[in-house]
């Protein structure tokens, strides 16, 4: 049998403003449309932040959620997994709500507190179509993603509670680390699901070398406990996809991670992203997951558990 390689689909997120497209899906019934599209092109995952309808502002507010979370299960046997991110300026607590309240069968962990730039992306643009745009992306100068250990802890337990497992989202050596500290102490339980993170300012590069190095790294602390995934920003989103689905490993794309479909050609949907990995991922002959395909490898709870 081919191997079942697990797309995941990142649909809007928290780092691309509306000025940078006009793609980027910002109402509810926008971030539903591109989910289920996404998974009508064979994402077996899909990956949600919320945002004003208004100002295309991230909200991390369970409300914010609401409005697209019963539509995309109405409409989609995709698996569901929430962000537990958001926001630099928020406590731990706000930016898990939304998982504790809706129980997803799958949360986004990020294994430690980071520099994240944004601010080169201010050179880009001339105008804005709204004030907080060149705000935020400056203050990601000054502003640091806190997540310490106690943070941590917290996340993996009240998530934990509600039979929601995690994509661990490693964008450094030492998050590996961290994550088998967790382990270790068996607040986590295998199999884990490990989303390597490259080429985001403060994180590992997106060199061949450094997704070898993580892999490697990986295979040493967690062996057969785990299953590898990868994300790589912009430019580096497909080259990366490519590299690891070739060495055995499962690929995340979408407008959250990358806004383009190749050079200088901006992505129309979240599905465009998803039928160029699915070309890559068909042309080494192998397969791409179903949700419940997905469902079974990450030993997930089901569609049928969570509170929406």
């Amino acid at each position: 049998m081919a191997r079942k390689v697990i797309i995941t689909c990142a649909v809007t997120g928290a780092i691309h403003t509306p000025t940078m497209s006009p793609h980027l899906p910002i109402t509810p019934e926008e971030i539903a449309d591109a989910a289920v599209g996404a998974a009508e092109a064979g994402a077996a995952i899909v990956h949600l932040h919320a945002r004003n309808p208004l100002t295309g502002q991230p909200d991390q507010t369970p409300e914010a959620f609401e409005g697209f979370l019963p539509l995309i299960k109405q409409r989609s046997n995709v698996v569901i997994n929430l962000t537990s991110g958001g926001s630099p300026w928020l406590p731990v607590e706000d930016r898990v709500r939304p998982a504790a309240k809706f129980k997803p069968e799958v949360a986004s962990m990020n294994l430690g507190t980071m520099n994240l730039g944004l601010y080169p992306m201010l050179d880009r643009y001339k105008k804005w179509k709204f004030d907080w745009e060149p705000e935020a992306l400056e203050n990601s100068r000054k502003l640091f993603f806190k997540n310490t250990f106690a943070d941590i802890e917290y996340a993996l337990t009240t998530l934990g509670e509600c039979g929601t497992r995690f994509e661990f989202e490693c964008y450094d050596t030492a998050h590996l680390y961290t994550l088998r500290h967790f382990l270790d102490r068996s607040l986590v339980k295998p199999p884990l699901f490990i989303q390597t993170v490259f080429g985001l300012l403060g994180g590992i590069g997106a060199h061949p070398d450094d997704v070898y190095h993580m892999k490697r790294t990986a295979d040493r602390l967690f062996g057969s406990d785990y299953t590898w995934s990868v994300l790589g920003a912009g430019k580096n989103q497909m080259t990366v996809a490519a590299i690891a689905a070739a060495m055995g490993g499962n690929v995340r794309v979408g407008l959250e991670d990358s806004l383009w479909a190749g050079p200088g050609k901006l992505a129309a949907t979240n599905a465009e992203q998803v039928r160029i990995v699915r070309k890559i991922i068909e042309g080494l002959g192998l397969e791409v997951a179903t949700p419940d395909e997905a469902r079974e490898i990450l030993a997930l709870k089901g569609g049928d558990k969570v509170d929406f």
